[in-house]
């Protein structure tokens, strides 16, 4: 009888914008640690990060062969727009380091916080994040419904975390409710994330990682 081999589980490496990114990653490592291997530098930094690391450490450069995704958990903001064409170019390269299959890179995004995507657990809305007032406000919505949350704190995001269903199917409606606003199709492409960090309207892409996980464990 020939010999089943044993199938390995994805290496996917996730590059985040701030701790609280950090804390919900970690939350993802321990949920499907079963069906993938999630790591994470221990310092933030996205693109930029990742270039430099791909670039100049021995140990991701001698990771990229059995790297099957990079992901890069970020707010897309109205400062940030200019920076979609060398964000491109950097996604680029990094697809490019492993050839067959290239590495899948992932765009975590949510409109001006991550707290908007921590929201999306309990209900389905899209308000205007554009201000420091916005983002103030969405932080206090967060903290009505889970007194103890704190920006980066493990133990409080992992409590809403564990309703990410919920925040799949809402996360889904905000990318579905976009079409009629421009948003050039649902499909993960160069194409609609180029669209989507540019227009800063309300969204996240969030659960589409979430989504690919799940998928992995059917």
């Amino acid at each position: 009888m020939a010999r089943r081999l044993k199938k390995t589980k994805p290496l996917i490496y996730v590059f985040c914008e701030g701790e609280s990114e950090q804390a919900y990653t970690d939350f993802l490592k321990h949920k499907f640690a079963d069906v993938a291997v999630i790591k994470r530098p221990s310092a933030t930094g996205l693109f930029e990060e990742a270039e430099a690391k791909y670039k100049k450490d021995r140990k991701y450069i001698s990771s990229a062969e059995v790297t099957d995704e990079i992901w890069f958990f970020f707010d897309v903001e109205t400062k940030d727009i200019r920076k979609w064409d060398q964000r491109i170019k950097v996604i680029n390269y990094l697809r490019k380091m492993r050839k067959n299959p290239k590495i899948r890179v992932r765009l975590l995004m949510t409109t001006g916080c991550i707290e908007y995507w921590l929201m999306l657990h309990f209900k389905m809305f899209a308000p205007s994040i554009l201000t420091e007032t916005d983002k103030k406000r969405m932080l206090a919505e967060v903290v009505a419904v889970e007194p103890t949350y704190e920006k980066g704190d493990y133990a409080s995001t992992a409590r809403i975390a564990e309703r990410y269903p919920t925040a799949i199917k809402n996360a889904e409606k905000t990318l579905r409710n976009l079409i009629s606003d421009g948003l050039p199709g649902l499909e993960d492409t160069d194409d609609r994330n180029r669209w989507l960090c540019t227009t800063c309207k309300t969204f996240s892409t969030v659960n589409e990682a979430i989504s690919f996980l799940e998928g992995l464990e059917r």
